[in-house]
């Protein structure tokens, strides 16, 4: 067992006074002897910086010598200059190398080979709003050698009045595109950059969002210790479990040249998403099987957190002497919420929506028939109309005709005979509809006289009516020799919206404890709202991961009266629209802080709106979101035209490509009356300008052919240039926003609301 000491941990030092060397100073070559030396192959993910404050940064490195197995000592320098003519002293008070407590420009620091030989140091007693530059010595058999030199930057005192400027990005899957938005953002002049999840994309070549390339691919050493896939169509992938493979990630997705530009040039404040882990988890719980089998895996999860925690150069707010444990108990292993203030006019704060979360509202194996709200839990007016009618209680209809022809279906259709029921349920509420669906299935392989009994709607149509998962738009395509019972379709995407609002505030008022609490945690939840509400910063920054405003489509025109299709749908319950109550509480406590804007990533889309309580009965409350594109991941609109051709109804619906080719339409539309702009098909990154008077955004898109191959070089400028297209919005404060319109700033207005929405 590792001994507490021995944890990773950042090197604490404090910085001191500046140091000039002379010609016989012990200084003497520290920046020249070596600049001729400079060799990537011992620092093939280069260097990085992070978490930036008025007085202090991370930095982080990671050496690679083929002839060491054991830890190995290398030597840290940071100077004023560029040319490091002006080198910082450095006085190490824990975990270096060196002596705690001597004095040098050279400080000694650890790479420890338990750790894949990552470096992290946090320099203290550094100069507010100051640019630094640093690298990183090595001394081989063959002399010395240097890492690449990185440049970082303070953040201003809290009362600086200054303006900012940063970009944040998000989602940067490697596998067969390139990190060209990269390349253009390393142009920019920038205070820091924000990383909003899905750094890394933990499968090789999951064929829903990636194709991989010969040149473009991640492999697996530890394959055996992987996650293997078959699927039905594409090759066999792999999805990262163990830290090997994790490891592996960060390592390969870190070789990319514009990558490292850009964590040499700037600092970074980075939180995760789901894939750091798993697409579309929730704690230690993946959804690739759908319920299929079990998915809670800790020591997967705690893998992914450690790998994060070697690769990441982050301050975590347990304090400097924090390192990671993989035998505390999950999810008390790390804390990465936090926040941090640039001068007075930003204030940025850190969520994370991944680790506390509680599942989605509608599981993945819920039955379709199962009811789980009935009328008398609704309300008689409560009830939308998409409800179904239902069997009080199944068992004792007909003395058990229909509970047996379900228990005769099961093996046969592939679903479980439970139905969903826990053994504690005494009373079995199910769907007459689909009931009667699933034994017009079977009757398909019985002669005449076996016919089993379909029950007329005349018999049925005054019974109560309730909520049962297929109103929620978990279909099944009983075209199939053998439907699929277990599906992402009405639980996280596709999701019916009148009965997902009514199943939502049901839910919500039933929750025992704390419902508020299901995306954050109650811990985070109470230091989120505080640290938003007690900020004195002009602009309260919100690093978001998931959409916080409304993504609804309206098909109701698209479809004849009694086709399942013709509703209203939430394209993903994977964000915030999944946990709209919670969704609700929350703005209408932030709002009242003012000029809160968040910043988001995960969707693949550029959005800007101003996302409100969706409650009638509530008071207005609005913040601002900007949205960023994926930076090189599959765009949404290419996702959404993979989920629609294998949808169980729409993948059979003439016309329903034109979705998701038109969905920027389908968006922008009184159904999300608060959405102003939708760009689903581009992928690039935002700059974000702030200043006492304004919040700008600037989103840079670029069309997704154009990551194609690399376009890094210097020579590739104009050309990459030339694909890049700028769309501008603001906020002067409270929840206005304006778009840039040939120079011009105009004012955006709410849509008017359909009803209901």
């Amino acid at each position: 067992m590792m001994r507490r000491r021995d944890f990773l941990r950042a090197t604490l030092v404090t910085a001191g006074s500046v140091v000039v060397p002379t010609a016989c100073s012990e200084d003497e070559g520290v920046a020249g002897a070596c600049d001729a030396h400079e060799n990537d192959a011992y620092f093939p993910q280069s260097v990085a910086s992070g978490d930036p404050r008025p007085d202090s940064v991370v930095l982080w490195t990671r050496l690679a010598d083929s002839q060491q197995t054991a830890d190995v000592s290398l030597a840290l320098v940071i100077a004023l200059d560029e040319a490091f003519t002006q080198l910082v002293t450095l006085t190490p008070t824990s975990g270096s190398a060196a002596t705690v407590g001597s004095t040098s420009t050279r400080l000694p620091v650890i790479a420890r080979a338990e750790f894949d030989h990552c470096v992290k140091i946090k320099v203290s007693g550094l100069s507010p709003g100051t640019t630094y530059y640093y690298r990183f010595f090595y001394t081989t058999a063959d002399g010395c050698v240097s890492s690449r030199i990185g440049r970082t930057r303070t953040a201003p005192t809290p009362d600086a009045d200054v303006p900012v400027r940063f970009a944040f990005v998000s989602c940067q899957d490697y596998v067969g595109r390139y990190y060209n938005a990269y390349a253009a953002l390393a142009r920019e002049q920038l205070d820091f950059v924000v990383h909003l999840g899905d750094y890394i994309y933990e499968t090789t070549g999951d064929p829903s969002i990636q194709t991989p390339s010969e040149e473009r691919k991640v492999t697996f050493s530890d394959v055996k210790g992987a996650i293997a896939f078959e699927p039905a169509e594409g090759a066999p992938y792999h999805a990262a479990r163990s830290l090997s493979n994790y490891r592996e990630l960060y390592k390969t997705y870190r070789s990319d040249r514009a990558l490292q530009r850009v964590h040499e040039l700037f600092p970074m404040i980075a939180i995760w998403g789901d894939h750091e882990f798993s697409s579309e988890c929730y704690g230690a719980t993946a959804t690739y099987f759908n319920g299929r089998q079990p998915e809670t895996d800790v020591d997967r999860r705690k893998a992914a957190n450690q790998a994060w925690f070697e690769y990441m150069p982050v301050d975590y707010p347990a304090g400097d002497d924090f390192s990671y444990d993989r035998t505390a108990e999950y999810p008390q292993d790390i804390t990465i919420y936090r926040d941090f203030t640039f001068g007075k006019h930003v204030h940025l704060v850190m969520t994370d929506l991944r680790t506390y979360r509680a599942d989605h509202l509608i599981p993945e194996d819920g039955f379709p028939g199962k009811v789980f709200a009935r009328q008398g839990d609704l309300g008689i007016g409560n009830v939308p109309d998409q409800g179904s009618n239902y069997f009080d209680d199944i068992d004792d209809y007909e003395d058990g005709y229909y509970a047996n022809v379900l228990k005769e279906a099961a093996p046969v259709l592939g679903f479980d005979p439970s139905l969903g029921f826990a053994q504690d349920e005494g009373t079995h509420t199910v769907s007459v509809p689909f009931v009667n669906a699933i034994v017009e299935k079977l009757n398909e392989k019985r002669a005449a006289e076996e016919q089993l009994t379909v029950l007329d709607k005349a018999a049925y149509i005054f019974w109560d009516r309730g909520i049962a998962y297929v109103d929620l738009g978990k279909y099944v395509d009983f075209t199939l020799e053998k439907p699929d019972f277990y599906s992402a379709f009405g639980s996280r995407y596709f999701v019916v919206k009148e009965t997902f609002d009514a199943a939502s505030r049901f839910a919500y008022a039933s929750t025992e404890g704390s419902p508020d609490a299901r995306v954050m945690g109650e811990a985070q939840l109470a230091w989120f709202k505080d640290t938003i509400k007690e900020s004195k910063s002009t602009w309260k920054v919100w690093g978001n991961e998931c959409c916080l405003s409304q993504l609804a489509i309206d098909l109701t025109p698209s479809f004849a009266t009694d086709d399942p299709l013709k509703r209203r749908f939430y394209l993903s319950c994977d964000g915030w629209d999944g946990f709209r109550e919670q969704r609700n509480a929350l703005l209408s406590e932030i709002a009242t802080a003012g000029n809160v804007v968040a910043i988001t990533g995960d969707l693949g889309a550029f959005l800007a709106g101003t996302p409100a309580v969706d409650r009638i009965d509530a008071e207005p409350a609005k913040i601002v979101e900007f949205v960023g594109a994926a930076l090189s991941s599959d765009t949404y609109q290419s996702r959404l035209q993979r989920q629609m051709a294998s949808h169980p109804l729409l993948k059979h619906a003439m016309g329903a490509e034109s979705i998701a080719v038109g969905i920027d339409t389908y968006l922008v539309d009184t159904v999300n009356p608060y959405l102003a702009f939708s760009n689903a098909s581009s992928n690039g990154f935002c700059i974000a300008e702030a200043n006492a008077d304004e919040f700008v955004v600037s989103m840079h898109m670029l069309p997704a052919d154009a990551l194609a191959k690399p376009l890094y070089e210097e020579a590739d400028k104009a050309t990459l240039d030339g694909q890049i297209t700028i769309v501008r919005f603001k906020t002067t404060g409270g929840s206005e926003l304006y778009k840039e319109e040939e120079g011009t700033w105009k004012k955006w207005s709410p849509a008017t609301a359909s009803e209901g929405s």
